[in-house]
């Protein structure tokens, strides 16, 4: 087996997310870990690759696996680094490939001090060993390969050679994963790779895991993802985890099936818990026989009780139901951009940006992977102040901003104090835990360190942050990132209701198209277009069309 983990146990706090669970993966097996938001799943992967010690069992793995972690971690001594070499130095070849240079080097030395009359033979023999495992592990296709990897993850040439530092959230991730891609191993465990991918990005990492000898053990939230390259399910919801064999789509039809069968279950062990209570009463009155039978019978009711809550009753899920306050009325003009640039170091990200929104629009942000649009909510939003131009907020107006990264939470603040930081004065802690009740943050979870939470369960708190701040100018940057299907369409519906003014930057082209925006700024260029079936290439898609210039965040 690539993977085996047994009687493991995992909590968080006082909640046990996952209570005596054994699993594998075996060689080459392509495994989803599915859930609801907040089960555990990001905190099990970590468990495994050896992030945090379960609370109890243990994990057996592969020599080579390759990490993929939810967040965008931070830059390090790396950032200095071209992206293409940081690539490179990924691979099981890169130290090969160091110390080839250096045997090069060391031969040239020699050659030059000792005007061609030392010894060079054992230099030579050890530099043609290194060239023979070099090439027989397709060293000379190294560059071309990480090349491929990079542009089908949507980075170019660019990207490639700047600076780690200068990419941007999205960008590093993407250079992450192209990392782990190039590196490969036995097993890649994965958390939510397509995340900030586009269309075409999705597909090259749909076929890649599709295609790849590795076993893979990953979380999605994408349909199509799960559908095309998985073989197998893992089960994760209430601290119990099953296995499905199959796809993601004969997952669903079997857990319905089961589902409905547990039903089934539970039916005919009320009936018979009923029948075996009227029965005991019969001998309430009587000898000491009566009572010895009656208490038998008892004895076997709880039995049957005890598994009926043991192993039949169901699951209880936390539903988010986000509703939006009728925020305060603002001006006509909710915002307006003029000759907005910013730069970042050498590198220009934004020039020249204008538009106005107006009170009540839903305003979208488009443009090809690395266009600015993160850097463009950043500056609307305050956190970076343009190098040229200006933002003019209109009158009455309040900005919520909700962070693609949730850099903006702070790791070792509880929930419920992250809450109300940003809560509109005069609410109270009662509604504020109500708030992240709708959320299904309530409970143990609201006095848990914000560090602790899932992927899902941060961009809960985000969203829950905009409610409880009663903002009238929401700027959203990918906002339906990490959230179930459930929890994504409760998010939908109450931004279709909401009242007040939307800027969003979403790569979710079903969510955009339901939001109906009335204008789209087209980035990098800075046009500003009525939103129409034009649009939805940049919604989807990398690359320039009729409405855009170039590249560029």
């Amino acid at each position: 087996m690539t993977l085996r983990a047994a009687n493991l146990c995992i909590e968080i706090g006082a909640r046990r997310l996952l209570d005596d669970a054994t699993f594998s993966v075996g060689d080459g097996e392509k495994v989803a870990l599915v859930g609801p938001n907040g089960a555990g799943k990001t905190t099990l992967l970590r468990t495994l690759a050896g992030e945090r010690p379960p609370a109890a069992g243990v994990v057996r793995l592969p020599r080579h696996f390759g990490w993929l972690a939810q967040d965008t971690r931070p830059v390090g001594d790396d950032g200095n680094l071209l992206a293409f070499d940081h690539l490179l130095a990924a691979s099981p070849l890169a130290a090969l490939h160091a110390e080839l240079t250096s045997t090069a080097a060391r031969m040239e030395r020699v050659a030059a001090e000792d005007a061609g009359h030392g010894d060079l033979s054992p230099l030579v023999a050890r530099y043609g060993e290194l060239e023979e495992r070099f090439g027989q592990g397709g060293g000379y296709e190294l560059e071309p390969t990480a090349e491929r990897i990079a542009d089908g993850l949507g980075l170019g040439t660019e990207a490639l050679l700047g600076r780690v530092a200068s990419l941007s959230g999205g960008q590093r991730r993407r250079l992450e994963l192209a990392r782990l891609l190039l590196a490969g191993g036995e097993l890649l465990i994965l958390d939510e790779p397509t995340n900030h991918l586009d269309a075409d990005a999705k597909a090259f990492v749909m076929e890649f895991l599709r295609t790849s000898p590795a076993a893979i053990l990953v979380v999605s939230h994408d349909i199509e993802l799960m559908n095309e390259s998985i073989d197998r399910v893992l089960a994760l919801d209430g601290g119990r985890l099953d296995v499905y064999r199959g796809t993601y789509r004969q997952f669903l039809a079997k857990r319905e099936e089961r589902e409905r069968a547990l039903e089934r279950q539970r039916l005919n062990a009320d009936r018979e818990i009923a029948r075996l209570e009227r029965t005991a009463d019969k001998f309430r009155q009587g000898n000491a026989t009566s009572a010895r039978r009656r208490a038998a019978l008892e004895s076997r009711i709880a039995r049957i009780a005890d598994q009926h809550a043991a192993r039949l009753a169901p699951v209880r899920r936390r539903r988010v139901s986000v509703r939006f306050p009728e925020p305060a009325r603002a001006g006509d003009v909710v915002l307006r951009v003029e000759g907005l640039a910013k730069d970042f170091g050498a590198t220009p990200v934004l020039s020249g940006v204008s538009c106005t929104v107006g009170r009540g629009e839903v305003f979208l942000v488009v443009g090809p992977n690395g266009a600015g649009k993160t850097t463009l909510l950043r500056c609307l939003a305050g956190v970076h102040p343009p190098d040229a131009g200006r933002v003019v907020l209109g009158a009455n107006v309040t900005v919520g901003y909700y962070a693609q990264e949730h850099e903006d939470i702070p790791a070792v603040a509880t929930v419920l104090s992250v809450l109300q930081d940003t809560a509109a004065p005069g609410t109270t802690t009662a509604q504020l835990r109500a708030v992240l009740g709708h959320f299904g943050l309530g409970g143990d979870v609201a006095d848990q360190e914000a560090s602790t939470l899932s992927g899902g369960e941060r961009t809960k708190l985000s969203l829950a942050r905009l409610v409880a701040g009663r903002a009238n100018l929401l700027l959203l940057d990918e906002p339906t990132n990490n959230l179930d299907t459930t929890s994504r369409e409760a998010v939908l519906a109450a931004l279709q209701h909401f009242a007040g003014t939307v800027v969003l930057v979403s790569h979710d082209l079903d969510f955009v198209t339901q939001l109906a925006p009335e204008h789209a700024i087209a980035l990098p260029a800075g046009q500003l277009l009525p939103f129409d079936d034009r649009m939805i290439e940049l919604v989807t898609r990398r690359g320039p069309t009729s409405v855009t210039a170039g590249t560029g965040s």
